[in-house]
Formats: structure tokens, C-alpha cells, sequence
């Protein structure tokens, strides 16, 4: 008998489980639950060659009822909105609202039920976890690419010019018609919606948090739309001078110069003046444009607030009543 030593052990086979890694077992089984539930969405407006799509992007059903999250700036004033389920089938959806200051919009297609996907908690993510994009790039159908959290409270400029707060940074590669595809963790949880890269920049793509979603879309689905509100002035940031931010106490270093004032609108009626150098509104210190949108909330509509201007090196409270805001937030 031979020694033991000599003995050639024969390599035993390994099916095909145990030669996948935990990432890519993670990772498949991910897109498994999120793809049946990922659409392609074609659109097309007025004006456009007739029988011809204007512009592609993604979505995803997020109730079982045919309710779709896609871009607003995929479907915004479009003429006619169509859906290509993952099994092949082609359906009209109608709009049931549109947000472009989020850059979000709800579809509706009938029939149903249909896979769906829920919401996760964009409150529970960690920089550097992976991070799973789903869509249709360039009408290639349920594409795939992975990498991780790059980054957490990001903002972003979106169309109306009104900052999206809360948006999360990835490096998992996006291109055109990815836009509307969910984000997702390993476990098939939605964290974001796919909105916006950065070209020609490599490995910086962004996301709408879910939590952001699921405020918007509630809203959307109670009134088609998100109702903020505005003053209307135009302005920019501009440094406040040292020696009057020392003798009046300000808690910024910065404002907003008025350069135009709409007629007729809120503050005009208050009083307020090309030249103001506005530093609070409601006692809250607003250092730039991008603050004082942050505040004009719906729940400012209609209720008289407190704005606090410089003007000619003096401070003048005055008393602004903000109106719903029916076009792009200014």
C-alpha cells in the first residue's frame, strides 16, 4: 500500500453555486427580485415627427395596482407616455402627476396585478455599501451595473433651478435611459431613483433617496402636483459687509441681493426693494437663494412672514404673504 503522503488526492467537482461569490450570488439575487418590476418608458410631444418616439427612459412599478415612479424630465409635457413591461407587453400610461423641481413624476397603467417593488429606508444607508442601478440605457433592456455608495446628502441643481437635497452619490455606471431605474441594495430594497450623471466625469451618478420619493409621490398621488411657494424676487448671494454684520448682530456672512422683483407679487406688495440685501426670513438666516427655497414650503402659502432686509446699511423688517407657487420655484 502506498503511503499516505503519495497519494494524489482527485480535486472534487464544484457546481455552479459554489463558484459564484457572495457578491455576485447578492447581487443576482437583487436583480431577480427588482427586474420583473422594471419598465422601459417611451414618450413622445408635439411637434416630433408623427409616429416617432422623442425620448426613452426608465421606471418601476411600485404598487401591484400599475403605479409607476419614472423622471419628470423623461415624461414632463409629453404628448402621449408608453410602457414596455419586462414580459414584452406595450401599454399607454397616463400622468398622474409631475414634479421637475424633484425630477419625479407618477405614472398609471391599468390592468394588473403586476410585479412590484417597495420603498426602502434611504435613512439606513452607508457610504461605501453596494449599490445595484436597474434600467434601459440606450433601449438596451434591463441592464445592470453595480458599485457603491459614494457619498450621502448630496445636492443637486434640478430643472426649476431649486436644489434636490438628499440625493446619493454612486459610482455605478449610468447613461442615458437609465433615468427613472431604481437604485437598490443586495437585499432588492429600493434606496433612489436613478436621476443624473455627470459627463463627461467617470463614476459620478446620482439618486433621488427613496424617503425623498415616497414624500413626492404621496403628494403626487393626492394632487398631481407639488405645491411650494414663492415671494417672487430674483437675486444672488452676495457677502454681507463685516461692519454690518458686527453692528447688527447677523448671523450670516451672507444674503441675497435683490435684483428684480415680479409686479404684482408677493414681495412687491411688502415693500421690498431692487438693491435689499434680504438676510432672514421667519428668523431663520438665509445666507443665499438656495436657503430661502428650503423654506417656502407649502405651509408658508397664505401666512404672513417675517422678512428682514438691509437697506442702505439700516435693517427693515417687512411682512410678506407668499402665494402657492403655479410655474417653475422662484
Amino acid at each position: 500500500m502506498a503511503p499516505l503522503s503519495s497519494v494524489r488526492e482527485r480535486p472534487v467537482p464544484l457546481n455552479d453555486d459554489e463558484l459564484l461569490d457572495a457578491y455576485s450570488r447578492a447581487v443576482i439575487g437583487a436583480v431577480d427580485v427588482v427586474s420583473p418590476a422594471v419598465v422601459g418608458v417611451e414618450v413622445g410631444h408635439s411637434g416630433g415627427p408623427a409616429g416617432q418616439l422623442s425620448g426613452t427612459g426608465s421606471g418601476f412599478l411600485f404598487t401591484p395596482d400599475g403605479l409607476i415612479i419614472p423622471n419628470s424630465h423623461v415624461v414632463h409635457a409629453a404628448q402621449a407616455v408608453g410602457v414596455r413591461l419586462p414580459d414584452g407587453r406595450e401599454s399607454q400610461a397616463d400622468v398622474i402627476g409631475d414634479d421637475p423641481s424633484t425630477d419625479l413624476a407618477v405614472l398609471r397603467i391599468s390592468g394588473g396585478p403586476f410585479p412590484w417593488i417597495s420603498l426602502g429606508d434611504s435613512s439606513a444607508v452607508r457610504v461605501g455599501q453596494v449599490a445595484i442601478a436597474v434600467g434601459n440605457p440606450y433601449g438596451f433592456q434591463h441592464s445592470v451595473t453595480t458599485g457603491v455608495v459614494s457619498a450621502l446628502g448630496r445636492s443637486l441643481r434640478g430643472r426649476t433651478g431649486r436644489l434636490i437635497d438628499d440625493v446619493i452619490q454612486t459610482d455605478a455606471a449610468l447613461n442615458p435611459g437609465n433615468s427613472g431605474g431604481p437604485l437598490v441594495t443586495t437585499a432588492g430594497h429600493v434606496i433612489g431613483v436613478n436621476t443624473a450623471v455627470i459627463m463627461p466625469a467617470q463614476g459620478l451618478s446620482f439618486a433621488i433617496a427613496s424617503n425623498i420619493v415616497r414624500f413626492v409621490a404621496s403628494r403626487l398621488l393626492r394632487d398631481g402636483r407639488i405645491r411650494r411657494s414663492y415671494i417672487g424676487v430674483a437675486g444672488e448671494r452676495t457677502p454681507v459687509p463685516r461692519r454690518l454684520a458686527r453692528e447688527h448682530s447677523l448671523a450670516v456672512s451672507s444674503g441675497i441681493r435683490v435684483a428684480g422683483i415680479e409686479p404684482s407679487s408677493p414681495a412687491a406688495a411688502a415693500g421690498v426693494q431692487s438693491g435689499d440685501l434680504i438676510v432672514s426670513f421667519e428668523g431663520v438666516a438665509v445666507a443665499g437663494v438656495d436657503e430661502l427655497h428650503r423654506l417656502l414650503d407649502e405651509e408658508r402659502i397664505g401666512r404672513p412672514s417675517r422678512l428682514v432686509v438691509l437697506r442702505a446699511g439700516e435693517l427693515r423688517q417687512l411682512t410678506v404673504v407668499p402665494r402657492g407657487d403655479a410655474g417653475p420655484a422662484r
